[in-house]
């Protein structure tokens, strides 16, 4: 997903755009409102899933920069300011903000919001949770049927018992064969929280729906960045 970092603090954004590289976002980095409304203008360039955007920029202020934004374009922003007082955090989200983080704050949990926003408002460029409008009812990868309504699993015609988040695993990474999700984002997409505390469950799950299916290679591991299903070649 591409995400607009706006943030004058060289440091910060220099500590925060290397977090989130690591987890796979393309971070354009605008170091004060003029250069983040410019960032958005191009009509033929891809567009941005997140606006990451602090309030306290240099030349004009962010609340100023976020209204400007929300006439121009619907592409979500998160404030993220050390104003934590109620009625600053009102008044962002009535000039269109999407949603409104606290400094200082913990990386997981803006991860987790940026998903979420992404989420809400179709942003992210990611593969969308099973549950989105317009997917298919059954899923075929070679011997594996996943049909989505009945939420039932079967490899050669053999109803394969799965539980209720080994079945949603399975149905967030079939929506798009060979593309990468994070860990992070099956975090969130599958059990609603954040990383924190939740990696070794999300191991034994991917463990267990190996085994089950008898189909090791159909969940590749991809080091250091997460997960993605190999579509069977076709027989």
């Amino acid at each position: 997903m591409r995400l607009l970092l706006v943030e004058d603090d060289d440091h910060v954004a220099a500590a925060l755009s290397a977090i989130l590289a690591r987890h796979g976002f393309r971070v354009t980095h605008a170091r004060n409102g003029e250069e983040a409304l410019h960032a958005l203008l191009p009509a033929d360039a891809p567009p941005f899933g997140v606006v990451l955007l602090d309030l306290g920029l240099p030349d004009q202020d962010g609340y100023e920069v976020c209204s400007k934004i929300r006439k121009r374009t619907s592409t979500p922003v998160i404030m993220v300011t050390a104003r934590a007082d109620v009625r600053s955090r009102i008044h962002g989200l009535n000039l269109g903000a999407d949603d409104y983080v606290v400094k200082p704050y913990d990386t997981g949990e803006l991860l987790a919001r940026i998903h979420a926003v992404a989420r809400r408002t179709g942003a992210t460029d990611e593969a969308a949770p099973h549950t989105t409008g317009g997917a298919p009812a059954v899923v075929r990868l070679g011997p594996v049927a996943i049909e989505l309504p009945t939420r039932r699993v079967s490899v050669d015609g053999t109803d394969v018992p799965l539980t209720r988040k080994e079945f949603d695993l399975l149905a967030l990474l079939a929506q798009r064969p060979g593309v990468v999700f994070r860990r992070e984002q099956i975090i969130s997409e599958v059990w609603r929280t954040s990383w924190e505390g939740t990696g070794r469950t999300l191991e034994v799950h991917v463990a267990s729906l190996r085994s089950k299916l008898r189909m090791p290679a159909l969940i590749e591991t991809v080091r250091g960045v997460g997960y993605r299903l190999v579509a069977p070649p076709a027989a």
